[in-house]
């Protein structure tokens, strides 16, 4: 019965203060609660996610330098191709010539 009149001769302004009191408890309470359970629940989800971006950024450097030097070797395809190409417009000059000549060889000669 004694904390009964206790609670009944509390004024307002130490009622307020242990209504604070007891927030601010809760409030601490339940920070904790969700920092533990942040802590233990996403951490290793977290860790996982950080592995597998750092593999996919391997992946990306690896493909990076894959694609340079596939660059490079089109570049060297080109100028092959470009190569071909002058060889072939030269064989086609010759070609030309070769076919004049067997032309001019296969006119019958004028007899004077």
């Amino acid at each position: 019965m004694n904390i009964q009149y206790i609670l009944l001769t509390q004024s307002a302004t130490s009622a307020v203060i242990e209504i604070i009191l007891l927030l601010l408890g809760a409030a601490i309470i339940g920070f904790l609660t969700a920092w533990y359970y942040q802590k233990h629940h996403y951490t290793p989800i977290v860790k996982k996610l950080e592995d597998e971006k750092a593999d996919l950024i391997k992946q990306v450097d690896n493909l990076k330098s894959e694609n340079g030097k596939l660059n490079e070797k089109i570049n060297g395809l080109k100028s092959d191709i470009s190569k071909l190409d002058d060889k072939i417009s030269g064989l086609e000059k010759s070609l030309a010539e070769k076919e004049k000549q067997i032309a001019e060889l296969k006119k019958p000669k004028k007899e004077n």
